[in-house]
């Protein structure tokens, strides 16, 4: 466990970062919203420091979360570089620097308690290229909207109809399963299954990136999406495929409307993860045969593993929204890239701070509830491990329910300091550990 100073070092760390934050661009004003930026560069840093107490446990496994009280910090800085190319042409890089665990290095928990862990914690500073990616688009009438100055995004102007290619390395939620209010850990919830469908596994190398390529049809208040994605080349894993021969296909249809006269949208995706994956029953039946403990590992081959997601998010207010995410995919093989929920449901309120005074200040409440299917179930109790779930016995099943609420205070335009809370019931489904009580502390700055 890293002591309280050393964490306090990795928080110097990130107010060392604000000076270069406050040096680069600012989002454009509404007066210059509409002239084209040729080039941009935005940056971010986030530091978060989670902790746990001690929790009743009366046995664990290799992949179980520890009953002993631990604290665990992650940091990021990312810069977001952006260059137009051409017409309808934008071009991304962002590099960043990672430091950090989760966790038991992300272990213990299926919808996993921080989404800025990733699966790979290095306890010095290392550098990644996570994104590196075209957008193309291509404008079909329908009246001119403007875009404003973001992260990955170029200022300027498109029509509100239109087609959009990316094609490189990004995320695949980076379009797909987006949500206005818990979709981003560095700026709302930190859970794992509520940032994203819970059953949505979605392809990703160990640090949530991929090589694909996803197509946007938008027209009128519908837009329809499709991509394919490279798979790592073994479930979890920090190499990816490049030839598609293991891979990720998806579509989701998106419908805009407005409620009330507040606006809404519902998302309805659909994957399909074509690779060698293991099946439950066969590593039961292995292991069975052979006196030992079920590994999906030893029982992989081609085989397909489908799954299906509702995604809603509605304005209820001037100053408060809300959202529901529902899921379920195939639950008698192994998860390949995400974690270990075979059916989700999360639901959350999001309210911004005006009544109080704090109109920059927003304040979340969500719950989910993620279940595992009977083959899961099966092999997890004869002591299976997964990608972040194995306690090496699950006599007594219970579906993992999980709470979250989070303030962040707006200090100033470009930093934010957040508190966060959860409450974890039956940690990777098991009723004889926890519940488990996390707290966090999360400092955001970005410019």
């Amino acid at each position: 466990m890293q002591t309280i100073p050393d964490r306090a070092a990795i928080a110097a760390r990130l107010l060392l970062c604000l000076p270069l934050a406050c040096a680069l661009p600012l989002t454009a004003h509404a007066d210059e919203a509409a002239a084209p930026e040729n080039w941009s560069l935005h940056a971010q840093a986030t530091w978060v420091d989670q902790y746990h107490g001690d929790f009743r446990s009366p046995y664990a496994g290799v992949n179980s979360l520890s009953a002993r009280a631990q604290a665990k910090e992650t940091f990021d800085l990312t810069l977001f570089v952006g260059a137009r190319l051409w017409h309808g042409g934008e071009f991304y890089l962002n590099p960043e620097i990672d430091q950090g665990f989760g966790f038991d290095n992300t272990l213990g928990v299926a919808g996993f308690t921080s989404g800025e862990a990733y699966k790979v914690g290095r306890s010095s500073p290392y550098g990644r290229l996570h994104r590196a990616f075209l957008r193309q688009t291509f404008d079909l009438g329908g009246g001119a909207e403007t875009v404003a100055a973001d992260a990955n995004q170029l200022a300027g102007t498109r029509t509100k109809n239109r087609v959009v290619l990316t094609l490189g390395k990004f995320a695949v939620t980076d379009v797909f399963d987006t949500n206005a209010y818990a979709h981003d850990p560095r700026g709302d919830f930190l859970n794992w299954s509520i940032i994203d469908g819970g059953a949505f596994d979605y392809a990703a190398d160990a640090w949530g990136y991929t090589l694909g390529a996803a197509g946007e049809w938008t027209q009128g208040g519908w837009t329809l999406r499709a991509g394919v994605f490279n798979l790592s080349k073994v479930p979890n894993a920090t190499q990816l495929e490049t030839d598609f021969r293991q891979r990720e296909v998806l579509a989701e249809l998106e419908r805009r409307y407005a409620l009330a006269g507040k606006p809404g949208a519902v998302r309805w995706l659909a994957f399909s993860n074509r690779g060698r994956m293991g099946s439950y029953a066969d590593a039961i039946a292995l292991g069975q045969a052979t006196n030992t403990i079920p590994s999906t590992a030893l029982v992989r081959r081609m085989a397909s593993r489908d799954g299906v997601a509702i995604n809603v998010e509605q304005q209820l207010a001037d100053d408060l929204g809300a959202f529901v995410r529902i899921g379920r995919n195939d639950g008698s093989k192994e998860a390949f890239e995400f974690t270990e929920i075979n059916r989700s449901v999360a639901a959350g309120l999001s309210w911004k701070g005006a009544a109080w005074g704090r109109a920059q200040d927003t304040l979340g409440v969500a719950g989910v509830v993620n279940g595992l299917s009977a083959p899961a179930r099966a092999y997890f109790a004869a002591g299976g491990i997964g990608i972040l779930i194995g306690d090496g016995r699950l006599p007594h099943y219970g579906d993992e329910a999980i709470g979250e609420v989070y303030y962040n205070a707006a200090i100033n335009g470009w930093l934010t300091v957040g508190l966060d809370y959860q409450f974890v019931d039956h940690p990777a489904y098991n009723r004889d550990r926890g519940p488990v009580n996390v707290i966090a502390l999360r400092l955001h700055a970005q410019k």
